[in-house]
């Protein structure tokens, strides 16, 4: 039996087909560079949750409402969970926890920074004036403080996560901004209700309308 002929410009292009589908399989999904949108992004977040957790941690020794209480352990779990998996990715990226970049560069040239990509400031952070005076505040004071404070800096983490989820796709960047976005809006909501409750207001929105 004669064996096949096999045309060179069959198998060429074969290869080629490979070539480009394993480009668009793994090459999208490579590890990401130092001054990618997901180290930068992985990076200011890390840091972004580090002070939520502070100041969470701040206003549960003040002795809160039950609600607030809760409200501060469950931002606590959450986002120190959260800033270990940051911390995780650019282990696995091969990448330093702090890069050379200013805060938020990483949003910088793409349309969706605006004043802080520019500035390098991260949004919706608290002042150390701020932190200060959370520390210092007592009672229904400090709750509507922390309330108000909490809720800005939510908006910022999703200002954040909307803006990597504009600049990425690989899927575990995705699914985390994702995650940011469902769980920190549904947060803003409640703690919206709670400073109604106690006859307060949230400070003005950072978030630009839909």
């Amino acid at each position: 039996m004669e064996k096949p002929v096999r045309n060179p410009l069959f198998i060429a292009c074969g290869v080629l087909v490979l070539v480009v589908a394993a480009f668009f399989l793994f090459g999208r999904m490579g590890t990401p560079g130092d001054s990618s949108p997901e180290a930068g992004f992985a990076r200011d977040m890390a840091a972004h949750h580090a002070q939520a957790v502070d100041m969470s941690f701040t206003i549960r020794d003040k002795g809160p409402a039950q609600e607030i209480r809760n409200l501060a352990f469950d931002i606590i779990y959450t986002q120190a969970n959260q800033r270990g998996m940051f911390l995780g990715w650019l282990q696995q990226w091969g990448l330093d926890q702090a890069g050379d970049q200013r805060p938020m560069a990483w949003m910088s040239g793409h349309g969706h920074g605006g004043s802080t990509a520019a500035s390098g400031t991260m949004p919706g952070m608290a002042t150390p004036q701020e932190l200060a005076k959370l520390k210092e505040a007592q009672g229904t004071q400090a709750e509507v403080l922390f309330l108000q404070l909490m809720i800005r800096h939510h908006e910022g983490g999703v200002q954040m996560a909307e803006g990597v989820l504009k600049l990425s796709t690989r899927s575990e960047v995705v699914s985390m901004a994702n995650k940011i976005v469902q769980g920190q809006s549904g947060e803003i909501k409640l703690m919206t209700e709670l400073l109604k409750q106690r006859g307060a207001q949230p400070y003005p929105s950072i978030l630009k309308p839909e």
